[in-house]
């Protein structure tokens, strides 16, 4: 038995010598447009377009309002970015990109002297979300 048993260990170690001596290559091909893809993210992310941020509205309505909102509200503050937002069929006056709610806040108190309708949301969520 013990002979048996040095075989079968021997003949073990010499098949897993050469069961693992495979070569391994591995060739990724990926989509052209993947790359494409992760700059236009790249650039989505620096405009905060992606974050999860909040921002506060002054106004909607048509265009010309809403320049007239952001000509008044770049006259009276400049700490915080505004622009203009087009989604169907208005036009949206946001102000600036806070990362918690009590930036908002505080930066609504400041606003609301000004602007009384102006709120606070979550671009991108639904109005269920925002609660």
């Amino acid at each position: 038995m013990g002979l048996k048993n040095s075989f079968v260990i021997l003949l073990a170690v010499l098949l897993s010598g050469v069961l693992g001596a495979q070569a391994q290559e591995v060739v990724v091909r990926q989509d052209a447009r993947i790359d494409s893809l992760m700059a236009l993210k790249t650039i989505m992310q620096t405009n905060l377009k992606l974050t999860d941020t909040y921002t506060i509205q002054l106004h909607y309505g048509t265009l010309e309002q809403a320049q007239t909102h952001l000509q008044t509200y770049n006259a009276k503050y400049d700490q915080w970015p505004a622009v203009i937002e087009y989604e169907t069929p208005n036009y949206k006056v946001w102000v600036g990109n806070f990362y918690s709610r009590l930036e908002a806040d505080r930066a609504l108190l400041a606003i609301q002297q000004n602007f009384n309708t102006a709120f606070i949301l979550k671009p991108g969520k639904s109005r269920k979300e925002q609660k």
